[in-house]
Formats: structure tokens, C-alpha cells, sequence
């Protein structure tokens, strides 16, 4: 008993692979598909049957779903700021003009 009370646990370890990743082959790889399209070489590769993509970057933005081009949004955002400005023109109003009226 007297034993685990002085006793101190050791550190826990954990077993990491880095992974290694060179974005100069991912453009590579890229460039050579898109050449390969262009003139009609095109070969089964693992792009075309969707499992997997080498260069994301910047599809999150543009996929379907998410962040759209929608012209509502657009005009729900300026009918919220004409709301805002027309309150705030009429409280300015009332402040300096509110005791020729009452």
C-alpha cells in the first residue's frame, strides 16, 4: 500500500508514422493528367473512378452545397441594412429633433 502511494506513472508513449507528403509530385501528377486530357490519352487512373482526388484545394468553395452564388442571401443582407440605417436615422431624428414634436 505504502508502495503505490510514493509510486509515479510513467509517461504514456504513443506509436507515430509520419506521413510524407511533396506537393511538387502532386502538381506533377496534375499537370501530366490534364496533358494526358488534352490530347486524349486518357488513361484509367484512380481520379476518374473517384476514389481519390490529388488536388483539392480550393473545391470545398465551389462544391455543390456549400458557399453558393445565391443573389437571396445578397438581398436579404442589404434589406437587413436598409432596416438598420432607416432605425438609426430615426433614433438621430428623435434625439435632436424629439421636443419640437412632443
Amino acid at each position: 500500500m505504502i508502495s503505490k502511494f510514493f509510486h509515479t506513472p510513467s509517461t504514456k508513449k504513443f506509436n507515430m508514422k509520419p506521413r510524407f507528403y511533396d506537393p511538387d509530385q502532386d502538381e506533377t501528377e496534375a499537370r501530366e493528367l490534364r496533358i494526358r486530357r488534352e490530347l486524349g490519352m486518357n488513361e484509367p487512373s484512380k481520379t476518374e473512378n473517384g476514389e481519390y482526388r490529388p488536388n483539392i484545394k480550393g473545391q470545398f468553395r465551389n462544391a455543390d452545397g456549400w458557399q453558393k452564388s445565391d443573389s437571396s442571401a445578397k438581398v436579404a443582407q442589404q434589406r437587413r441594412l436598409l432596416w438598420l440605417i432607416l432605425i438609426l436615422a430615426l433614433a438621430v431624428f428623435l434625439v435632436f429633433f424629439g421636443d419640437s414634436l412632443f
